[in-house]
């Protein structure tokens, strides 16, 4: 199925383990091409997995099997064993991207103790199904970083200068005039949607 390098972006925080405050319904698409409506899922932030519940327990679903999973306002695809959303396409170029906690970034700023790289893995852990919030009062949050995949000519690509560039068709000076252009440009940042939209659009050779 169907990339990442720093940038200056204004980082996202939250205090939630998963992306949906609560636990809600998605029809979930295997490997296999079976399609399952479960009524109680989510999205695990720490990897960006599937989470569902099983009784008063939430497990992590074994990715190897998940497709994709289609919420009510997203859907996610299988992108090397994580749910990926797609922010872009033209043709058959896609970008996906990833949000996960950022714990090294965190852990640079911890305060008042907390040890987050004890955050559960939810194979058998209990968690409520109405709230995922780390704590009450939001004393401490983490960040959330965003990890981007081009699918470009076929070929999955972590979004990085150097991968994006390597792949171009080295015989089009016009692409890799246009792809030094874009990035070069002020402001330019590859953990930005808008961004790495305005490159796919600049580096897609239209039939």
């Amino acid at each position: 199925m169907v990339a990442f390098a720093l940038g200056t972006f204004a980082q996202k925080r939250t205090t939630q383990l998963t992306l949906y405050k609560q636990f809600k319904p998605s029809t979930i698409t295997l490997s296999n091409g079976r399609t399952i409506k479960q009524s109680l899922t989510n999205v695990f932030l720490k990897n960006s997995s599937l989470v569902y519940m099983n009784g008063d327990n939430a497990m992590e679903a074994n990715m190897e099997n998940i497709a994709k999973v289609e919420f009510d306002d997203r859907t996610f695809y299988n992108v090397n064993n994580q749910l990926a959303y797609i922010v872009d396409s033209v043709g058959y170029n896609i970008i996906y991207r990833i949000d996960i906690f950022d714990l090294e970034a965190y852990n640079q700023q911890i305060r008042n103790n907390v040890n987050i790289t004890a955050i559960p893995s939810f194979t058998g852990d209990m968690i409520s199904t109405s709230s995922t919030d780390l704590n009450n009062e939001g004393d401490y949050k983490l960040p959330l970083f965003p990890h981007f995949y081009f699918l470009y000519n076929g070929e999955l690509i972590k979004a990085h200068e150097r991968e994006i560039s390597r792949r171009l068709p080295k015989k089009d000076k016009e692409v890799n005039r246009k792809y030094r252009t874009v990035i070069d440009m002020k402001g330019f940042s590859w953990t930005s949607n808008e961004s790495l939209s305005q490159l796919l659009r600049a580096i897609t050779v239209k039939d």
